[in-house]
């Protein structure tokens, strides 16, 4: 299919990371303030990787899908390695905010739900791109776009 970057437009790729960073607290906000539990957790690290995948294209815009999924991947995987030093948990009692990047204890299953959270973002992130690719060829040879709208 060719590039798969926006038409190469940063501008406009960082501008939707933000709406992702955004929607994906909002979505972890919602998820940790219903009644808990086990679905609570793992959404919630789930989607600390999406947040993580986000903030990576927000700040390497025309990077590949699946190399931001890998970078935003290791990131997690080693801020939850990092809680086996006890230096997060120090942290956290002293910051809310350091609580929330760095969590406090080591989970292994945290681990599995990061590759969700990556998967996730990385399937968003593909499908979106190739939209966006399809409706750009469409408009360049006249077709009509997605909406039926002529271009």
């Amino acid at each position: 299919m060719g590039d798969l970057r926006w038409g190469g437009s940063s501008g406009r790729i960082r501008v939707a990371a933000v709406a992702a960073a955004g929607l994906t607290v909002a979505a972890g906000l919602a998820v940790r303030s219903g009644p808990g539990g086990w679905f609570a957790k793992g959404a919630g690290d789930a989607l600390y990787t999406v947040l993580v995948y986000a903030l990576v294209v927000l700040v390497a815009p025309t990077l590949r899908p699946r190399v931001a999924a890998g970078r935003a991947l290791a990131v997690s995987w080693a801020v939850e390695l990092l809680q086996l030093t006890g230096v997060p948990a120090a942290l956290s009692a002293r910051s809310t905010l350091a609580r929330l990047v760095l969590g406090t204890t080591f989970n292994l299953p945290d681990l599995a739900l990061y590759v969700v959270g990556a998967a996730l973002a990385l399937t968003v992130h593909t499908v979106a791109l190739r939209t966006v690719a399809l409706r750009t060829a469409a408009r360049r040879h006249g077709s009509p776009d997605a909406a039926g709208r002529a271009a």
